[in-house]
């Protein structure tokens, strides 16, 4: 990847959307830490830790957005590679616990000694080092992702029948992570950290560097999706999803492409779990849970499929409605008010808020534009190129 790559796949709305993660993921933390306690510009550390969330969520939509809007890979699964990523960063943070437990265990996580294991499991090795985790954040999902995806692909499922298989494998380690005998924590997971990296998950300037490695990790997930649609790779991706069997006929390995770009997603994903546990303070089995999945796909819509800024935006602002309207009286009807908004989206949006305005700004654009101009271009040859819908 290129710096000349990246230049030329920015466009304004992506150099704007950067420079605003870019200025949070600054001046957020060094307003938590700086200011004083009470001042108005001062962000409360609860409001650094839920916005982090927001943005290992806004992380996921992206991941997403890479398949279905440019590739038209629609998972209905993609909260299992979240999981599985924020479940190998937990367990590198049960392995700092030690002796600080409630047992007083050097090795075995509390609930490994209540269970009466009496040795740590063969797959919990190395996650005492945080490179070790670190790099299983990424391959554990992107096997995962790899080894589904060639199954998959390779038989050519496509469609309704490749959505439910996801949701199908995103279920079944759902079930199987609720098993206490699994070594996971069972339904409790895991929970009670102390430490990364030697430092308090706790403290005010951990949740702040927490945060700007989030905001770091948006921006480099972003740099990655715009220099993959915007090189030929993404040309053939968009072709795919427009007419697979055309792009197939003349002569793409079809399977190839897709198999890179959901690996690719599976481990953004990872990373965004990865991520959230720590803020959070907890992994369990709930993470898979198939409605998970399906909540991140209408982030993505509503925000606006195949342009990466509205996937990002889209998980933002459902997430803090999520956390304004749960938490009083319409907190039962959050379900209900969810699938209104994806219905009217869908209904009167279909491009989402972003894909809608953008379509709304080219419109208005042509109309301010010359007609001797356009055919000026015209007849020069050189015309702007238009986005894929």
């Amino acid at each position: 990847m290129t710096p000349h790559m990246l230049t030329r796949s920015l466009d304004r709305s992506a150099t704007i959307f950067l420079a605003v993660v870019a200025a949070c993921g600054i001046l957020i933390p060094l307003s938590n830490l700086l200011l004083p306690a009470g001042s108005f510009l001062q962000v409360p550390t609860y409001l650094v830790a839920l916005w982090g969330k927001y943005v290992c969520y806004a992380i996921l939509a992206l991941s997403i957005d890479l398949i279905w809007g440019y590739c038209g890979i629609l998972s209905l699964g993609h909260g299992a590679f979240f999981a599985l990523g924020g479940y190998a960063m937990g367990m590198y943070l049960m392995r700092q616990i030690g002796t600080r437990g409630v047992y007083g265990n050097p090795i075995l996580p509390d609930f490994m000694v209540f269970l009466n294991w009496e040795k740590l499991p063969w797959y919990w090795y190395g996650f005492d080092m945080f490179w070790f985790a670190a790099l299983m954040v990424l391959v554990v999902p992107g096997l995962l992702a790899f080894c589904f995806g060639w199954l998959a692909f390779r038989s050519r499922v496509t469609g309704v029948y490749l959505s439910i298989i996801t949701q199908a494998m995103t279920y079944a380690l759902l079930l199987a992570f609720f098993r206490n005998d699994f070594g996971f924590g069972g339904n409790n997971g895991l929970t009670d950290f102390k430490d990364i990296l030697g430092f308090n998950v706790q403290a005010e300037g951990t949740r702040a560097a927490l945060f700007a490695l989030s905001c770091l990790a948006l921006i480099i997930g972003f740099l990655i999706c715009r220099a993959i649609v915007s090189s030929k790779l993404g040309k053939v991706l968009i072709a795919v999803r427009d007419a697979e069997s055309r792009t197939r006929f003349l002569g793409y390995r079809v399977e190839s492409y897709k198999l890179f770009v959901f690996t690719v997603s599976a481990c953004m994903a990872g990373v965004a779990g990865a991520l959230y546990v720590p803020q959070v303070g907890i992994i369990n089995p709930s993470e898979f849970a198939p409605g998970n999945s399906i909540e991140a796909v209408i982030w993505v819509a509503v925000g606006g499929r195949g342009t990466l800024v509205g996937a990002a935006l889209g998980a933002v602002v459902v997430n803090y409605a999520k956390t304004f309207f749960t938490s009083g009286v319409l907190a039962p009807y959050w379900l209900f008010m969810l699938g209104a908004l994806f219905i009217l989206v869908t209904l009167l949006l279909p491009k989402g808020i972003v894909g809608t305005f953008n379509a709304w700004w080219d419109q208005s654009k042509e109309k301010r534009t010359p007609a001797t101009s356009v055919s000026a271009a015209a007849e020069d040859g050189v015309t702007e190129p238009k986005m894929a819908e």
